[in-house]
């Protein structure tokens, strides 16, 4: 894998190097694991879109993304939205 510098104030480097030192790495291992831990925000709509499928699956139920945002207690609301949605494809009232 080809690799590059960054310019960063010297401070920065020198607490990077620090840090990296505590740590046992260098401060390229060092960097790399932070930016590990740091999904960008495609990866995180990406998690969470595969997330909400595998919610979607395991209940049977469709849940719409806009009932997904709405609930405040995530899956408190999963769980009212899906007996919802079930008793309505049985015809039955709440």
């Amino acid at each position: 894998m080809a690799s590059t510098t960054i310019q960063v104030l010297r401070e920065t480097r020198d607490h990077l190097a620090e840090l990296a030192k505590e740590r046992g790495v260098s401060i390229g291992q060092l960097v790399e694991a932070l930016a590990a831990e740091q999904p960008t925000a495609a990866q995180r709509a990406a998690r969470l879109a595969a997330d909400r499928e595998v919610v979607r699956r395991m209940m049977g139920v469709d849940i719409r993304d806009e009932e997904f945002e709405q609930a405040p207690d995530v899956l408190a609301n999963i769980y009212k939205i899906a007996a919802e949605k079930v008793r309505a494809d049985r015809g039955t009232a709440a």
